[in-house]
């Protein structure tokens, strides 16, 4: 949503809301405390969706999670609906935490159902729908959020309960699509199920070949069970698996992207950009995105997942650094600040088709179906942790340090190039079990507790 609409209004709502209640008007700290609150508290919702991926999943599968999550954040949009009625900012709060709830838990449901349906040479396509619809979502949220629309004082209470339109639309569509046939296959166990979803999915066929594949990962998980998230933290053989999703998820959070997203009003008026432009230069912003999202989903299958990463970082970092330069050039020229909001506008075009886009479709490649409930509970809490702490943190951080905030963003997106670039395999058009492997093989320390294995067996 528009940034103006979210911190202006809400802030005025803040102060209007506390001067009823109290009698007077709450002092400045404590406004921008609230509202960084309202902001972080979204993370702090995801993170609590994302511990209970796993629980829920067992409990309903993927597509009924799905469903469940699209009816939490109708019941979020009725309270964010109701809150300006009640003047009530701590109804903004819950909603928040709601709607982050629903996103943390959703999010993982979503990659999870899309991965675990598609053929694996389109796997990637197939995954990347779900950064399409995300920039869709936020494209939407800006266009409505114009003040020639909903992003009025009067009506910036409907405004942020818009999600609310695309959950219903789940609701109503969800329970006609098919549930996920490895899911069906491998913990249910039911071959029959698995082999209507897949003709249902994919068309008429026997499909032998894939669910033979299936029965090969079936086998590897019977020896070795499902794993709760403590066990998988413990367990040797994918730790360069955690370590990588956990990485690249901080090198996201931390990368800047949240904070263009989240305050892009305030770095846009630290630039110079007039305020009446601002708007139209953050709806530029989400149009860049959505065209780069479904640029990159048709270019997945063919460059790989790899040059995606490190040449995303690479570019950011860049733009990073150059963008810290025209911040303290602004007052040279007034054709500078459209240089700084020009590289801000490249950043979220090569952060959408770099890792912003190819992130889901690696998490939902690179464990198998025993660890997969556990790892998005580890990595999205990873997430969510890091979205939270740069939420709250970056309004104090533009505070102190100014324009020279952005260089950490740099540093940041420098160690995400180098890693993806030196470390990360190469995941396309390969089987999970295949991708399993060349993680194990990744360093010595790979190689060692292979050895270590065997030792084991023979001892």
């Amino acid at each position: 949503m528009e940034i103006l609409l979210r911190q202006l209004f809400i802030q005025s709502f803040i102060n209007s809301s506390w001067y009823e209640r109290y009698n007077e008007t709450p002092p400045p700290e404590t406004v921008t405390m609230i509202w960084s609150l309202v902001v972080s508290v979204f993370a702090v919702g995801g993170l609590c969706g994302a511990i209970s991926v796993k629980i829920i999943a067992e409990i309903m599968g993927r597509k009924k999670g799905v469903i469940c999550c699209s009816c939490i954040s109708i019941v979020a949009a009725v309270i964010m609906l109701t809150s300006k009625a009640a003047k009530s900012f701590e109804m903004i709060i819950v909603a928040r935490i709601l709607f982050g709830y629903a996103v943390g838990l959703g999010g993982s449901f979503h990659l999870m159902y899309l991965g675990e349906i598609s053929p694996k040479k389109i796997r990637g396509q197939i995954t990347l729908t779900s950064a399409n619809f995300a920039s869709l979502g936020k494209l939407s949220g800006q266009f409505f959020g114009l003040s020639e629309i909903l992003g009025r004082e009067e009506l910036w209470n409907v405004a942020l309960s818009l999600p609310a339109c695309f959950s219903i639309i789940q609701v109503l569509v969800l329970p006609f699509l098919s549930e996920s046939p490895r899911y069906l296959f491998i913990e249910k166990g039911d071959e029959q199920e698995c082999r209507k979803a897949l003709q249902t999915l994919w068309g008429p066929g026997d499909y032998k070949q894939e669910m033979d594949e299936m029965l090969t990962e079936q086998a590897a998980i019977e020896a070795a069970p499902p794993k709760s998230p403590v066990q998988l933290l413990k367990d040797r053989t994918v730790r360069w698996q955690l370590v990588t999703m956990g990485l690249i998820y901080w090198f996201n959070q931390l990368s800047g992207l949240s904070v263009i997203t989240i305050f892009s009003f305030d770095i846009f008026m630290e630039s110079g950009i007039p305020e009446d432009k601002i708007r139209y230069v953050t709806l530029g912003l989400g149009v860049c995105d959505m065209i780069t999202t479904v640029a990159s989903s048709l270019l997945i299958e063919r460059i790989g997942r790899r040059p995606l990463f490190w040449g995303g970082y690479g570019a950011m970092f860049s733009l990073w650094v150059l963008v810290t330069i025209t911040l303290n050039l602004k007052d040279s020229s007034y054709w500078v600040s459209y240089i700084t909001a020009t590289m801000i506008i490249l950043i979220i075009v090569f952060f959408s088709g770099g890792p912003g886009a190819a992130t889901g479709t690696l998490n939902s490649e690179i464990f198998i179906q025993s660890d997969r409930l556990a790892a998005f509970v580890i990595v999205g809490t990873l997430r969510w942790l890091a979205l939270a702490v740069i939420g709250f943190i970056f309004p104090f951080l533009i505070g102190s340090l100014d324009s020279y905030s952005f260089v950490l963003f740099a540093c940041v997106c420098m160690l995400g190039c180098l890693y993806t670039f030196f470390i990360l395999p190469e995941t396309k058009g390969k089987t999970m079990l295949e991708i399993t492997e060349e993680f194990k093989a990744i360093t010595v320390c790979g190689k060692f507790l292979s050895e270590e294995e065997i030792t084991e067996t023979r001892l």
